[in-house]
């Protein structure tokens, strides 16, 4: 059997990367190992275009956020089935020094269209401890990741077009214009591992951190989930009372085992949130592909040119995929260059030394 491209790998990148190429009329082989703790399945699917502690705009949001939407809704359409949530996210200040922060900051260009509204002080939702208010973003959401997967992996399963099982490194062969791989041929292979890519002989040398991330699913009585809230930790409304509530980020020890300590920092970080009472319904561990300077991995091998990677959007990978994987098959496709921000170039020395 021949294919145009042969993409390793099916968890969130891989899948939105691969379903990306089989849209653009290409034909494609996808090899993947069934595991129910990747770090995508375990992921809440958050999009969240402000950023961290110092209210920093996402990088790229203003590309990123349009093409997710798109992408989704496209998804959803195909599929007849809806998978992505628009919300809105209630960042909560924690302390006046934060709130400052925030007013300072949002002085700026750029924010309007991202902001629904600043509160300096509770917006007194009773279930909400917000003493110093928060600010109220827009455009954000949370994808059904899990869901995601499934559907794509039975319609690939269905035509023939996933080998569900572990890629053996041995069977792969590098010829001058192919790859082979048991009795499939194809033109080009992407790698997209996740932070299994560490064990790749031909890519191990880029600097992946394996990241542990532990996410609480919880049930919680008489809680609004007309939005998602976040601080230190978000919590994303999934339904029937139920709330994914994380993640932590432990690089010291980054095994797919949920921990005592993930738990109880969790549920203390949940319950500055909220005072009302809940009960645990699952708690799961993956470990996220994070990178040095936060941006993804993509490019061709700098010495096997039928080797390529899509890898390392850390927790950002919902809101990045679809943009940068539309990007990354315009390259694959017609040899268009890769964008310098996401271009494994950029660690070649890292190959050579």
């Amino acid at each position: 059997m021949k294919y145009d491209f042969i993409v390793v790998g099916h968890g969130l990148a891989g899948a939105i990367l691969a379903y990306t190429l089989r849209q653009q009329g290409q034909e494609v082989l996808v090899i993947d190992e069934p595991k129910a703790d990747s770090a995508s399945k375990v992921a809440a699917g958050l999009v969240n275009p402000v950023a961290g502690k110092r209210f920093a705009k996402t990088w790229l949001a203003d590309a990123f956020i349009p093409a997710a939407d798109a992408f989704y809704s496209e998804l959803e359409a195909y599929f007849g089935q809806q998978l992505y949530f628009h919300k809105p996210i209630y960042k909560i200040f924690s302390s006046i020094e934060e709130q400052n922060t925030w007013m300072a900051k949002s002085a700026g260009d750029g924010w309007n269209e991202f902001i629904l509204g600043t509160y300096t002080q509770s917006i007194n939702q009773p279930a909400v401890q917000d003493p110093f208010g928060g600010v109220l973003i827009g455009r954000g959401g949370y994808l059904q990741v899990a869901e995601m997967l499934r559907l794509l992996t039975e319609e690939l399963l269905a035509q023939g077009l996933l080998l569900p099982e572990r890629f053996e490194m041995a069977q792969l062969q590098l010829t001058a214009q192919d790859v082979k791989y048991k009795n499939f041929v194809a033109r080009q292979l992407v790698f997209c591992e996740g932070y299994q890519v560490i064990n790749n002989p031909y890519f191990s040398w880029l600097p992946i951190q394996p990241t542990k991330g532990e996410v609480l699913e919880l049930e919680v009585q008489n809680f609004a989930p007309e939005c998602i809230y976040n601080k230190a930790v978000y919590v994303v409304p999934v339904g029937a009372g139920r709330f994914k509530v994380g993640a932590t980020y432990n690089w010291r020890k980054p095994d797919e085992q949920p921990t005592p300590e993930g738990r109880q920092e969790l549920t203390e970080r949940f319950s500055q949130i909220t005072s009302q009472p809940f009960s645990l319904v699952n708690h799961l561990a993956g470990i996220r592909p994070a990178v040095r300077d936060r941006h993804p991995l993509a490019g061709r091998h700098p010495a096997h040119a039928q080797l390529h990677v899509f890898n390392g959007m850390g927790s950002k990978g919902v809101l990045m995929a679809p943009y940068l994987a539309q990007h990354f098959a315009a390259a694959l496709i017609s040899g268009s260059e890769v964008m310098p921000e996401v271009n494994i170039s950029r660690y070649f020395s890292l190959y050579y030394d």
